[in-house]
């Protein structure tokens, strides 16, 4: 694993919002509201943390998430550019902790934080396919 980064350092990721991200439970009787869901956000919130990690990880080795935290302070609609800003917060041994903040122009969609853990990928597949031959 390299590490380039100090505290502070900062990626950002450009999203627009298409109608596939809006708020739907198909069990739960379809469309709840026409604007980007909090499960859609918290994607895109992670993506913006493993910018770091795509520079960090080195051959053979991937990053796993472990850990978000989203706050969402207001909506985003469709054909809105969310800009997400992640800023390295911490890194204790291969966890990246980032904080995030997603904005629309002025506008405060969300706050919240993403952990990613840098792996071993082939560990990291052994004990994927551990896990399945255990079920």
């Amino acid at each position: 694993m390299l590490n380039p980064f100090r505290p502070g350092d900062q990626q950002t990721h450009r999203y627009t919002v298409v109608s596939a991200d809006f708020a739907t439970f198909e069990a739960g009787g379809g469309l709840v509201h026409p604007v980007l869901s909090t499960f859609a956000l918290t994607r895109e919130m992670e993506w913006a943390g493993r910018l770091f990690v795509l520079q960090m990880r080195e051959a053979g080795e991937e990053g796993i998430g472990t850990m978000v935290e989203v706050q969402h302070h207001a909506p985003a609609f469709a054909g809105e550019t969310v800009v997400l800003t992640a800023t390295f917060a911490a890194l204790h041994g291969r966890e990246l902790t980032c904080a995030v903040e997603a904005r629309v122009g002025a506008r405060l969609v969300a706050t919240g934080r993403t952990s990613q853990r840098i792996v071993d990928k082939a560990k990291l597949e052994a004990r994927f396919a551990a896990l399945r031959a255990a079920n």
